[in-house]
């Protein structure tokens, strides 16, 4: 396959400017990507800078501007400054034909640099830009599709301001209720046109799905070019941007791609690494982190890991191998010895608030008067906010990510008061739901070790749409265990039984979990998908991520009441405080012990008063329903909870890593504001982790003690031996030199590629003038070398074909405006190829250097009139005047441009 046709220089000149200061205030908080930027001592192997940023603007700095620049003197620093800051293209200018630009307006996200080919790539959330390194041409624009379709591909985005004004709900006149469904009429109305409004928003000027951006990009060795999107897919590209095959092995968003040899790695959001050949066949996958895997890195013979909560973790390259059961043998050998066992104690406590506000007595009485030791403390409450206006405004507030109101967030300031928030405990997380809320906070102690706080919300009123009923959660990772409370209302009445089983079922099948609001841990706009499983394919749907936890604690008003018993006989067997006779008739208790309902769920001993349904403002127990209806007094606000035990005698271990007890489950019958009364439960949570540096001073140990360990890792740093057939190529006319690469290992492949170390030209007097290379490695115009990169099989030998080409370019940049033509092909020209290669266990790199010469016979003729110089006349003196030759470009630079390979080295 050969590369893009090289022509002239077709786009506008663009004069340069300075940056206004409005400009220079504009963030470039996307990318910069240097084409080839070697340290600055380094003179003779600078190459140019490409930034993009907001807006779709991508600039080019010339090698020649940069070098003006750095040859002068500390003095000078202001005056480089200036001279560099003016010498940028603005290559949007040159992409703009009339009034119509070829690029989105869209922000560059990506920027990468195909070395070999000399190419750049400039990404976007959903459309790529491939342009020619060497003479800053656009070649091709394309969608992730592979199509060039620039109206569909880049949709506007709706200012806020729009969707608050669409999502406003008129007020209307207030009406005496006509019958029982007044309240879900009222709800169903008003919900359907806060959506109506919200889909109206959402459809003006969208015309794609957003749940295929692009995230990631990277170059395999073998010249592809993998992008990687939010719906887990990856999108596989020869170096023209043709579309080879659509990969998708994992539903979470991609996050970050490596290659090296013929593997590639990939990070997920869901914290699952996997590994593929280039050929896209998935080689193994594992879950490296509990958080998304934002980065990685490749060095000697690992990969390395960065996981949203900053962790780093290495793995060896050649995974999956015979190593990797070796050393995870050895370590479980030693598990004792790195396995440290934490204790927490945990308070948990939940309140139906009937729309009410607690004094600070009674939220001291409640929270205040238990945090004695307490680590963390999770409180849920219900019905902090009701009626049908309120509960649809929250429905379409869901609908665009919003959540929270003005009393969930006074409910979370005064308990953040009562716990001395800021100064004992800190907020970690918070998730409301219309009445629903939940929000955790951590000691100063703990907080160190809390993060990846999750949150998620599952409606389960009027059509599963509605939260007056369903369940708020957090996920926070403790001590690196993950630990699920979840805050639910669960359907009301005495006889909805089986309403209230399935408001569980459905909460604990569908509860996904993403970054809450107040969450102290940095925020990400993925939103995570099911978790994956051990092989690193989609976890089965059937599990719930629920499921997956090491620890869950669900609490609540779950509504549950007591069955064969009237409310007089009720009311006596609590005032003789008959507990255990009254739990016998408990709705909760048969339905767990049928299987029903909480599977798998304990609860601790209830030695407390029915929480339900009391007289507000009433103390004692005398303030029980007295009403017409005289409900029959019920344990509706329950705390139960899972661990990690199969059984209840489990020790905590590595294997059990969460075991908790209940120490106290009590109710705050002094709190008199609600229909219910608040109830918490205090738990006391072994939790065994892994002393990282302990488990690493194990490993090292293993490394340097078992001599089959060692082996294995000294193989996996051999490169593959090769032979190339010639060190010197000699070109003339424009015929093609064969150089052969062999790979003389029998094992292993060998993946290289082929780079331009430098160049020089041929004076008239016989001297040489040895030029910097230009455009991220690439070789010069006059050379061509296909294929540059790629893998060759064991035994076998890859054919690489030389050319030389003709061409006329400009190059010289006063600035930022291209100035001045030259035809390169009038004189002997040399370059230095270099080509590395490397095998897919390390990065250690064997190099061949080959000397190429273009001999010159016949001068080239005068190059085309397109694009020359204002002025210029074809086949005229003047027009004749305004070409440089090569020998004049040197004394043209002789008083601004010094030979930079005589330039003497400095340290910065």
């Amino acid at each position: 396959m050969r590369p893009c046709s090289r022509r002239p220089w077709r786009g506008r000149p663009s004069a340069a400017r300075p940056c206004s200061p409005s400009s220079s205030r504009r963030t470039v908080n996307i990318c910069m990507d240097l084409t080839r930027l070697a340290p600055l001592t380094s003179w003779s192997s600078f190459g140019e800078i490409w930034s993009g940023s907001e807006g779709g603007i991508i600039k080019a700095w010339p090698w020649d501007a940069i070098a003006k620049s750095l040859s002068l003197t500390s003095e000078g620093k202001d005056m480089a400054s200036l001279l560099v800051g003016k010498a940028y293209i603005d290559l949007r200018n040159n992409a703009t034909v009339g009034n119509m630009c070829l690029l989105p307006a869209a922000d560059v996200k990506h920027m990468l640099v195909d070395h070999c080919r000399a190419k750049i790539w400039s990404i976007t959330s959903m459309t790529f830009a491939l342009w020619d390194a060497r003479t800053r041409e656009l070649l091709k624009v394309f969608g992730i599709d592979g199509q060039v379709d620039l109206a569909r591909l880049e949709a506007p985005v709706m200012p806020e301001q729009f969707i608050e004004e669409e999502i406003k709900v008129k007020p209307t006149k207030k009406e005496k209720p006509q019958g029982s469904f007044t309240f879900f009429q009222k709800s169903r109305n008003a919900l359907m046109g806060a959506a109506d409004a919200v889909r109206r928003v959402a459809t003006k000027g969208t015309f794609v799905e957003d749940n295929r951006r692009i995230e990631a990009v990277a170059q395999a060795m073998d010249g592809t070019i993998w992008s990687g999107c939010t719906n887990g897919s990856i999108i596989v590209w020869d170096g023209n941007g043709n579309k080879l095959q659509d990969i998708h092995y994992h539903s979470s968003s991609v996050q970050c791609i490596r290659a090296l040899g013929e593997r590639v790695w990939v990070g997920y959001a869901s914290g699952t690494i996997q590994v593929m050949d280039v050929e896209g066949n998935l080689l193994a996958g594992w879950t490296g982190h509990s958080c998304p895997v934002i980065n990685m890195a490749i060095g000697g013979s690992y990969i390395f890991t960065l996981a949203h909560h900053g962790g780093i973790r290495g793995w060896p390259l050649t995974s999956p191998s015979p190593l990797d059961d070796i050393l995870r043998t050895e370590l479980a050998n030693r598990e004792l010895s790195y396995t440290m066992i934490e204790n927490i104690k945990v308070l948990v406590g939940t309140w139906n608030v009937a729309q009410e506000k607690a004094s600070f007595e009674s939220l001291r009485s409640w929270l205040g008067s238990a945090l004695s030791d307490v680590g963390l403390v999770v409180v849920g409450l219900q019905e902090v906010e009701m009626g049908a206006g309120v509960l649809a405004m929250a429905a379409a507030k869901e609908s665009v990510g919003l959540e929270g109101s003005a009393n969930g967030q006074w409910w979370i300031d005064n308990i953040g008061k009562t716990l001395d928030e800021g100064i004992s405990f800190h907020r970690v997380g918070s998730r409301q739901l219309a009445g629903l809320l939940i929000a955790a906070w951590a000691s100063n102690d703990l907080k160190p070790h809390v993060g990846d706080v999750d949150a998620a919300a599952v409606p389960c009123g009027f059509g599963r749409a509605i939260g007056n009923k369903g369940g708020v959660g957090l996920r926070i990772r403790v001590y690196d265990r993950r630990i699920c409370f979840v805050s639910n209302h669960f359907a009301a009445h005495q006889e909805n039984v089986s309403r209230r089983n399935a408001d569980f079922d459905h909460v604990y099948r569908t509860m996904s979990f993403n970054k809450p609001h107040g969450s102290t841990a940095s925020a990400t706009s993925v939103q995570l998908h099911k978790a994956a499983s051990a092989n690193g394919n989609q976890a089965d749907e059937d599990i719930p991520e629920l499921a997956e936890a090491d620890m869950v604690v669900f609490l609540g008003d779950f509504n549950y009441r007591l069955d064969g018993i009237t409310y007089d006989e009720a009311r006596d067997m609590v005032s003789q405080r008959s507990f255990d006779w009254l739990r016998e008739r408990d709705q909760l208790r048969a339905e767990m012990k049928a299987g029903n309902v909480f599977q798998g769920m304990r609860e601790g001993p209830i030695r407390f008063p029915p929480t339900y349904k009391f007289q507000r403002n009433q103390p004692g127990l005398s303030g029980y329903d007295s009403g017409e209806k005289k409900r029959i007094p019920a344990w509706c606000d329950r705390i139960l909870y899972r661990d990690s035990r199969p059984v209840s005698i489990a020790e905590c271990s590595l294997d059990c890593p969460v075991v908790a007890a209940v120490t106290a489950y009590e109710a705050c019958m002094d709190v008199t504001e609600s229909d219910h009364k608040p109830v918490r439960c205090t738990f006391s949570v072994d939790i065994a982790r892994v002393d990282e540096l302990i488990r690493r001073q194990e490993f090292g140990k293993i490394i340097e003690s078992n001599e089959k360990v060692r082996s294995l890792l000294q193989k996996s740093h051999i490169v593959p031996d090769t032979i190339v057939s010639t060190n010197n190529i000699i070109l003339e006319n424009q015929e093609d030199v064969i150089l052969r690469i062999s790979n003389d290992c029998e094992t292993s492949k060998a993946a290289f590629e082929i780079l331009c170390e430098g160049q020089s030209i041929t004076k008239l007097d016989g001297t040489k003038y040895e030029l910097p290379p230009r455009a991220s490695f690439g070789f010069p115009l006059w050379l061509e070398v296909q294929p540059s990169v790629g893998l060759i099989e064991p035994g076998e030998t890859m054919e690489i074909a030389v050319h030389h080409e003709d061409f006329f370019t400009k190059e010289e940049f006063v600035d930022g405006v291209q100035q001045n033509w030259w035809c390169e092909a009038t004189r002997d020209m040399g370059a230095v190829l270099l080509v590395n290669v490397t095998s897919s266990a390390s990065t250690e790199t064997i190099t061949h250097r080959i000397n190429v010469r273009y001999c010159c016979l016949v001068p080239s003729a005068t190059p085309p009139v397109t694009n020359a110089p204002s002025g210029a006349v074809s086949g005229s003196k003047n027009n004749q005047s305004n070409y440089l030759q090569r020998s004049d470009f040197a004394n043209f630079g002789s008083s601004e441009v010094p030979n930079l390979c005589d330039v003497p080295k400095r340290s910065m």
